[in-house]
């Protein structure tokens, strides 16, 4: 990695022109009004959700923030930051930190409210989203799927019904035909073994399953309905760049043949089986980075540096994730990476290091294209509810003003000057 030292004689950024740097959103996290299958799990859950964070011990900035981890209201998204009226403001805002791209997500039940009944309205108003990002020189980057299903998908088994694959193909085509000419860059499911774990394998988010056979089963499911998907979205246009999002960890060996056993383990099947799976049918992988794991005979945690949800921050980890992503030969964006930081006290040296690592991977060959900082602006944090704050932009939830945070200001700085500071 190249630095630019004070001095005039400065070495070139090793980031490439047309390098895209932005952040993220997810649609049931920030756009408010939303009914899907976390909607109902919201009001079936707050309440028990909040007793047992009252059992948990606080620090004063959490509890002193609203909405905080005791009120029932911290559980249910209810309006969220409002960005799907707002989201002009928010894209003037992340127009002025020198963002030229941003990732988001289309709501599904929105969209597809009924079986097979497609609303227009929402088609276009999407359109609109798309139309001002680029009115404002930013390339979107769309997320076909991030999580939330229709009521009457759910209704049918979610992902484990046996039709699943088709509805999400005819999901897929629809927005593909609509945004032809809008939109290249397209992600098609958002973390499936994050998904998968929780809702099908901890039973902490819906549907609420617990078992290895159900994460097997979900998880074979979404392989196959992203191969399908990106199979059907390739005839409508070959020009679409089509990929997946995965969380990937990094996991560090605590020495010996036991743990380094068990870290080869443990990225085959967390890191890599998902995309050996699809390997053939992606255009681009997005990397999603928040976990350091070291290995002792299990996982541990470092606990050196940890974020208000209780994550290791270890954001030079990305590095070795990338140059092992290299074997796929395929482009690679960082298409979340961030940490819960209500204090915004670790934030700016937590993007400036991770942007760093990703220099030292791209300066070794490997073809790292875009970094999107979780998240543009704080957002509803799914069973944590509201208190996590992850974004550039913290949001007042009692009157949703927008106050951009000091560590935004210093990604500008660092996208300015391509991490030449």
């Amino acid at each position: 990695m190249e630095f630019k030292d004070n001095t005039k004689s400065a070495r070139k950024s090793v980031f490439p022109a047309g390098f895209f740097w932005g952040a993220a959103t997810s649609a049931h996290q920030v756009e408010g009004g939303n009914q899907n299958d976390w909607t109902l799990f919201e009001r079936q859950n707050a309440k028990r959700l909040s007793q047992s964070a009252q059992k948990k011990h606080w620090p004063d900035y959490i509890l002193n923030n609203h909405p905080n981890p005791f009120q029932v209201e911290n559980y249910i998204s209810g309006q969220a930051c409002d960005h799907y009226n707002r989201f002009k403001e928010d894209f003037d805002i992340a127009q002025s930190l020198g963002h030229n791209a941003h990732r988001f997500s289309i709501e599904w039940s929105r969209i597809e409210p009924e079986e097979g009944k497609f609303n227009g309205k929402e088609i276009e108003h999407y359109r609109e989203v798309i139309r001002a990002l680029r009115e404002r020189d930013m390339e979107p980057f769309v997320t076909l799927w991030h999580w939330t299903l229709p009521r009457w998908l759910e209704n049918k088994g979610g992902i484990l019904t046996e039709d699943f694959q088709r509805y999400f193909v005819r999901y897929a085509e629809r927005l593909a035909v609509a945004f032809k000419n809008d939109v290249q860059f397209w992600f098609t499911i958002n973390e499936p073994e994050i998904y998968c774990l929780n809702a099908y394998y901890r039973g902490r988010r819906p549907p609420q399953k617990n078992g290895f056979f159900y994460f097997y089963r979900g998880f074979n499911s979404l392989i196959l309905a992203h191969r399908l998907a990106y199979r059907a979205m390739k005839k409508i246009s070959s020009r679409f760049t089509i990929g997946i999002v995965c969380n990937l960890s990094d996991f560090k060996s605590s020495g010996g043949p036991v743990n380094a056993f068990l870290k080869v383990l443990f990225e085959r099947f967390w890191n890599h089986r998902f995309l050996q799976k699809i390997k053939n049918e992606i255009d681009a992988i997005g990397l999603n980075f928040y976990f350091h794991h070291r290995i002792r005979y299990g996982l541990r945690s470092a606990n050196e540096v940890i974020s208000d949800v209780g994550w290791d921050l270890h954001p030079e980890g990305i590095e070795s994730i990338l140059r092992d992503l290299q074997v796929y030969e395929r482009p690679i964006y960082i298409t979340e990476s961030g940490l819960a930081d209500a204090r915004d006290k670790n934030r700016a040296w937590f993007i400036k290091e991770t942007i760093e690592a990703a220099g030292r991977a791209l300066a070794r060959g490997v073809p790292v294209r875009g970094y999107f900082h979780w998240s543009l602006s704080d957002n509803f944090e799914w069973d944590n509810g509201f208190w996590p704050r992850f974004g550039l932009v913290e949001i007042d939830y009692r009157t949703l003003e927008r106050k951009i945070r000091p560590s935004a200001w210093e990604y500008k700085k660092i996208i300015e000057n391509h991490f030449n500071v």
